[in-house]
């Protein structure tokens, strides 16, 4: 058994909330570790901190696992960094627009480079530029028709880490995965 051969089985395993996408495509799975001849790690970062679906995560890992001769599965949850949607393959992100959620629009800025003040990076690099709270909204499409005619409706969707936003074409509501 090799790492290659779990990450495999883990690209089988769904996400609870979103049954289309593995939990490789949406970017919980960070690391995988062959540990013995039938052992291995396997490290995931919740989507958010409160995520209540990564136990069921964690439990479809260990059973995937299990039914494939893994006798050993160690389960490691990292907070640190934080899961970002940067993290989601795009065949992932296709999937989600397959299934009418709009994937994220944009991608997270990487300041993980940047020192804070001094001559090279700008005291605040996330506002750098930016009047405070003037953040230009993401630019949203509407997974059934296409349109880019659309407008938020609720911060909160039908998960926290989505939104829920109508189309002004298609008049459609649909949810969006939110960057973070």
């Amino acid at each position: 058994m090799d790492a290659s051969h779990v990450w495999s089985l883990l690209a089988g395993v769904s996400d609870p909330e979103i049954p289309v996408i593995s939990v490789v495509d949406l970017g919980i799975v960070r690391d995988v570790q062959v540990t013995g001849p039938s052992a291995c790690a396997v490290t995931i970062t919740p989507t958010y901190s409160g995520c209540p679906a990564m136990q069921v995560i964690a439990d479809d890992i260990q059973h995937a696992l299990h039914d494939a001769g893994i006798r050993q599965v160690d389960i490691i949850t990292r907070l640190s960094p934080a899961w970002t949607t940067d993290w989601m393959s795009d065949a992932g992100k296709a999937r989600l627009k397959g299934y009418g959620i709009a994937p994220p629009a944009q991608r997270v800025i990487d300041i993980s480079g940047l020192r804070r003040g001094g001559a090279s990076a700008p005291a605040d690099p996330l506002r750098a530029g930016v009047a405070r709270g003037a953040v230009p909204a993401p630019k949203v499409v509407c997974p059934h028709c296409g349109s880019a005619h659309t407008e938020v409706t609720s911060q909160f969707g039908s998960t926290p880490c989505k939104a829920l936003y109508k189309c002004l074409d298609c008049k459609e509501p649909f949810d969006y995965f939110k960057c973070h």
